[in-house]
């Protein structure tokens, strides 16, 4: 194939960029962060298919206006690449950001951090990721611990209730909720059964 037909057949890369301030950020502008974010988009060649700015949305939000749009045309198969100004733009904790990384990756997206130089289409920025997921492995892992930990001795304590009632981060399972996760997706994630998280859901 000749170069020329080569570079009229090869599509861009479609990106879309997500900016937020929150009802804290005095004298921040949001402008700022999505002035950037066009220039890294311009130098790279991207086609922006999305701005996405949620303004005066305050980063404990899991679910957010524009970070909800963005989302649904990711899953759309719309993206190629999320762009952010900074980590804490887009996510509202480590596992938060894990999961956003997570399904990123499931969908074939790649993930850009302007401030922190992080790129996951690179060897480095897949690196920092695997080293997250790791450190969220050894956090589920220790949560595991302490529930079994605290099955045994209620067991200890002569306490019987038939089957050992499972504990569900409710909180967590939430989170996974207001990203758009159903509940037998949420329930898979938080390695329950489905009726265990419903009946806790209805609890709570």
């Amino acid at each position: 194939m000749s170069a020329i037909l080569k570079a009229a057949t090869t599509k861009p890369v479609r990106a879309v960029i997500y900016a937020r301030v929150s009802t804290s950020s005095h004298g921040q502008d949001v402008g700022l962060q999505v002035e950037e974010l066009r220039r890294v988009a311009q130098q790279r060649g991207w086609e922006i298919v999305g701005e996405f700015v949620d303004e005066g949305v305050s980063g404990g939000k899991a679910s957010r206006p524009a970070l909800d749009l963005m989302m649904k045309l990711v899953r759309e198969g719309g993206v190629d690449v999320v762009a952010v100004w900074r980590f804490d733009r887009a996510a509202r904790s480590t596992t938060h950001l894990l999961s956003l990384l997570e399904e990123f990756r499931q969908v074939g997206v790649d993930f850009i951090s302007v401030r922190e130089a992080v790129d996951t289409s690179t060897a480095t920025g897949k690196m920092v990721f695997t080293f997250l997921a790791a450190v969220a492995e050894f956090e589920k892992a220790l949560i595991v611990e302490r529930v079994q930990a605290g099955v045994r001795r209620a067991k200890a304590q002569g306490k019987h209730c038939g089957r050992p009632r499972r504990d569900v981060d409710l909180d967590l399972a939430r989170t996974y909720l207001d990203q758009g996760h159903g509940i037998r997706r949420t329930a898979k994630l938080l390695g329950v059964p489905k009726s265990t998280l419903v009946r806790h859901l209805g609890a709570g």
